[in-house]
């Protein structure tokens, strides 16, 4: 969604910054290619594996015909209409009635067509997955956390079902570390919460910790709602479906653990600890829910109650766009030291405040300094660093957090690329070229890989 800027958003033209930077050199950048050795279930596989990981849940309480609610949320999960559209299949099968609702808190702008669209935009309709989507943001308290009464919600479509069962990835989460992260036990506190629930998750948890938090009222709702367990899909360095298990509701915890712990060895990450300057050609709600994976780039400063990563360590980072499925939500880009003005027209700033409030976490919905061309922003980053050697500055560019496998990389780390048995040189460093407008002619390290 465009916005309207005034003078005080608009973009630095880039003459003025290139003027304010002066004489930067610009390292030659090469391709490297992280090695990485997989084994994904296939995609034609997907589905069927999703239908028989419901084997796992006990249903023998649920009356035939019963509703099944099936909650969804709204991150970039690899082969996800698959995944649900078997689970529905699997559920029919079994002689249930199978809905889908929204379980993303306040995303899609906390509205139910909002997240209707969300999940829209992920491949998730009525058609591709064969089953009703109940989208409302409506919410229902089905209790309070024995010592510190808070009051734990739910939505009134799931919580009125016969059964509920969660599909979700397990991951390491982008704002807090613990036993349990993203997950099963996540999408049941947050995502099922809505909006509501969302903010008081969030807005308990700073002093009490998610870590803490989630355990303790994901065990309140299971005690209290009909949920039979739970989907958990653990993904590969390439984002690939490496696993879809079946988690009955007493394993959510423990179980949940163990794949976290998975997830943690599979999670791809930046080929080097120690990064001068990062660019991310891309940023957004369905990569991460921070839009850069806060695991990924070392950066938690906007969740100040939460320990930030040791490693890896970042100087400066440059985010160049915002991804269409984010629909405008541009949350955790206070993350980024600049910011192109792509990024910004792009850019629903209400939409990032209203998750900034939902999660407590204001300071991820700031805006860097903004940008003309690509040229000014690498500027930017470079003379802010201190003094520059473009033979040793150690300098990547990424498509995103999640898609690593391909990067661009200065000399300094090509070179360094040569002596390690996990990383192959593509290209030799050459020449960083831009296009009459000041951006990058190079495509993203993605499109390498075609």
């Amino acid at each position: 969604m465009s916005n309207d800027h005034d003078a005080t958003v608009a973009p630095v033209p880039e003459e003025m910054v290139l003027e304010a930077c002066g004489d930067v050199s610009f390292p030659e950048m090469g391709v490297i290619e992280q090695l990485w050795e997989t084994d994904p279930i296939p995609d034609d596989a997907v589905a069927d594996a999703a239908a028989a990981a419901l084997d796992a849940l006990s249903l023998t309480d649920v009356p035939a015909g019963g509703e099944v609610a099936l909650g969804v949320g709204s991150r970039g999960i690899a082969n996800l209409a698959a995944i649900v559209s078997g689970v529905v299949s699997g559920v029919h099968e079994r002689g249930y009635e199978p809905f889908v609702f929204p379980a993303m808190g306040s995303h899609g702008g906390a509205t139910g067509e909002g997240q209707r669209k969300k999940l829209e935009a992920l491949g998730i309709n009525e058609e591709t997955i064969g089953c009703e989507i109940r989208s409302s943001m409506e919410v229902v308290e089905v209790g309070r956390t024995p010592e510190r009464d808070v009051p734990v919600v739910a939505d009134a479509n799931a919580a009125a079902a016969d059964a509920i069962v969660p599909i979700n990835r397990v991951k390491p989460h982008t704002d807090f570390q613990g036993e349990v992260e993203s997950g099963l036990s996540k999408m049941l506190v947050i995502g099922m919460g809505k909006q509501r629930g969302a903010k008081i998750a969030h807005e308990r948890s700073v002093g009490w910790s998610l870590s803490r938090m989630i355990p303790e009222i994901s065990t309140l709702l299971r005690e209290e709602l009909p949920v039979v367990g739970g989907i958990a899909i653990v993904e590969d360095q390439y984002d690939d479906t490496a696993l879809i298990e079946g988690v009955p509701p007493d394993g959510f915890l423990d179980r949940e653990a163990a794949l976290l712990e998975r997830a943690y060895e599979l999670m791809p990450t930046l080929p080097f600890e120690d990064l001068d300057a990062l660019v991310l050609d891309a940023h957004g709600k369905e990569i991460s829910g921070a839009g850069m994976d806060t695991n990924v780039v070392g950066r938690m400063e906007f969740a100040f109650w939460e320990p930030e990563p040791e490693k890896p360590d970042v100087k400066r980072i440059y985010v160049r766009s915002l991804t269409e499925p984010s629909m405008g939500n541009g949350i955790g880009v206070g993350q980024a030291d600049v910011a192109h003005a792509d990024f910004f027209d792009s850019m629903d700033l209400s939409k990032a405040l209203i998750n900034g409030i939902t999660s407590s976490a204001i300071r991820s919905a700031r805006i860097p300094p903004i940008v003309e061309t690509d040229r000014a922003g690498l500027a930017t980053m470079l003379s802010t660093i201190g003094v520059v050697d473009p033979d040793t500055v150690r300098v990547l560019r990424v498509t995103d957090t999640m898609h690593l496998k391909r990067v661009y990389a200065s000399r300094a780390l090509v070179e360094e690329a040569r002596e390690r048995d996990d990383l192959r040189v593509v290209s030799e460093p050459g020449p960083i070229e831009f296009d009459e407008d000041g951006n990058f002619a190079a495509p993203s390290p993605t499109a390498k890989n075609d």
